[in-house]
């Protein structure tokens, strides 16, 4: 299974991404956005950040986890390459920690490829499939 593929978009940045679970489809996503924004093989591990999340529903969780990451570039100039993702649910709410891996960004040393500004709700959305997760996002550049 790909972890994640760009799909055509007229003016935005739109893709999927995919997971067997819930912890996978996560990583997978933010390193779809991670990659819009940088060439990841160029961000080296030397930062990290732990996030903590909850939302009621699977699809804000993602969305406000995302919204993090940009949240990280524009104020503390953090980009990054890996990610560790628990994703859990109890009572009928989600909870996320997530490990983040990174480096401050750097022109000289990293490919910039797009300063993306936002995660929008159009079309974004989180399935489940029969094998496994699958989330639509798109990313104002």
């Amino acid at each position: 299974m790909a972890k994640f593929r760009f799909l055509e978009h007229t003016a935005d940045i739109m893709f999927e991404a995919y997971g067997k679970s819930l912890n996978e489809l996560f990583e997978n996503a933010a390193l779809a956005v991670s990659e819009s924004m940088v060439k990841t093989k160029d961000v080296k591990p030397k930062t990290a950040k732990i996030v903590k999340l909850q939302n009621v529903k699977v699809e804000m969780l993602l969305f406000d986890f995302l919204s993090e990451l940009l949240y990280l570039k524009d104020a503390e100039q953090l980009v990054f390459s890996a990610f560790k993702v628990k994703v859990e649910e109890a009572k009928g709410n989600f909870s996320l920690q997530a490990e983040l891996k990174g480096d401050k960004l750097n022109m000289k040393t990293q490919e910039f490829r797009n300063d993306v500004k936002a995660i929008t709700l159009h079309l974004f959305e989180v399935k489940k499939e029969k094998a496994g997760w699958t989330a639509r996002v798109i990313v104002d550049i």
